[in-house]
């Protein structure tokens, strides 16, 4: 089995030193990001749960994972997003009223932020990945210094996309980062059930590209991870495939229920307590100085006004219309689009009933 890349142990205690690679503020800025996500995550089901939000994809106990890679790229790299990846998106420059509106049925949550290059959540299982590949191929061409970023379950790594991806990335050594961020299970079937391989980093010896297995957990191991793939991409030696082993605490959507599948105390037991992200990395930072009671005091406090500025500007804007899934469908709407759409807007006819 390839072994885990582990740099931050559970009780915040380096394994490596990583003086020079990783500098104290963006460790402060990675636990103020997860603190963040995480609020934004607690809350959003709430929200859900009150009828204010549509059925919602929680990612709790997978903050390392996303925010750790997504504070790695830089403003110009491209970002492919799953259904749960927010954290990454808002990580990446996404504002967290967009992220609201998505969830509640807007189209317009899926735009990206100016400047950015973040695509909408992907809700098909695997089709990120070959787009991705596609940007990456772009820029390379280009000569442009970006790469791309694209999130993955383990559940998807049995799609015909991810095979397709890693493939042709390999082939025409794309600066492609393929994150898989493995939970175990792909909604209730685990991860043995769906392949015979042991572990998903290995399966990039197929394509002739670095495989990494990696603590999903352990926000230092991904940065340093990632990093090491867009350096290695941008250097023209290709694609990655990173596989990092995390746990999600919660269901898998909102209209899930995990304790039908599996033992949801002891995993809780294990991976809450014991390996969290957050907690581990606040160990690591109180150890050495880096936060304290107060910090943390004001942190939780500016985290509730964001996260309460940005729901009262989502619940502010209008109300979608059934017209709406007429919009961003072409650039320009052609004759049939706006057949449609006339026919909705006018009133229905009454019909004579015949004597």
């Amino acid at each position: 089995m390839t072994a885990l890349y582990q740099v931050l142990t559970p009780a915040g205690e380096l394994l490596e030193n990583i003086e020079g690679r990783l500098d104290e503020k963006t460790i402060v800025s990675m636990y103020e990001q997860m603190v963040l996500v995480r609020a934004f995550d607690r809350k959003s089901i709430l929200l859900q749960r009150q009828g204010r939000m549509g059925t919602y994809a929680p990612f709790e106990g997978q903050e390392a994972s996303q925010v750790g890679s997504a504070i790695a790229l830089t403003p110009g790299d491209w970002l492919f997003p799953t259904y749960r990846d927010h954290a990454a998106a808002i990580v990446h420059g996404q504002s967290l009223s967009r992220v609201f509106l998505y969830w509640m049925g807007h189209m317009e949550g899926s735009i990206s932020p100016e400047g950015k290059h973040i695509m909408p959540p992907c809700v098909p299982i695997a089709t990120q990945m070959v787009h991705a590949v596609g940007t990456a191929w772009a820029s390379k061409l280009k000569q442009e210094p970006h790469v791309s970023l694209a999130f993955f379950g383990d559940g998807a790594s049995s799609e015909g996309d991810f095979h397709e991806a890693l493939n042709f990335a390999g082939v025409f050594k794309t600066p492609t980062i393929f994150l898989c961020q493995n939970n175990g299970f792909a909604i209730s079937v685990p991860f043995s059930q769906q392949s015979s391989s042991e572990t998903i980093a290995q399966r990039a010896a197929a394509y002739d590209i670095p495989g990494v297995r990696i603590d999903g957990n352990d926000v230092f191991a991904v940065w340093l991870t990632v990093k090491a793939a867009m350096e290695r991409g941008l250097r023209g030696e290709g694609p990655t495939l990173i596989e990092a082993v995390t746990h999600r605490y919660g269901a898998h959507t909102t209209a899930d229920d995990p304790k039908k599948y599996r033992d949801q105390d002891a995993l809780a037991e294990e991976w809450r307590t014991q390996r969290d992200p957050i907690s581990r990395l606040k160990r690591y930072m109180e150890q050495n100085g880096l936060w304290d009671d107060v910090k943390e005091a004001a942190l939780q406090k500016q985290v509730t006004e964001r996260i309460d500025a940005a729901l009262a500007e989502a619940e502010s804007y209008p109300k979608s219309t059934p017209a709406d899934m007429f919009k961003h469908v072409y650039a320009e709407p052609t004759w049939m689009v706006k057949e449609q759409e006339q026919e909705l807007q006018e009133p229905e006819q009454k019909k004579e009933v015949p004597a």
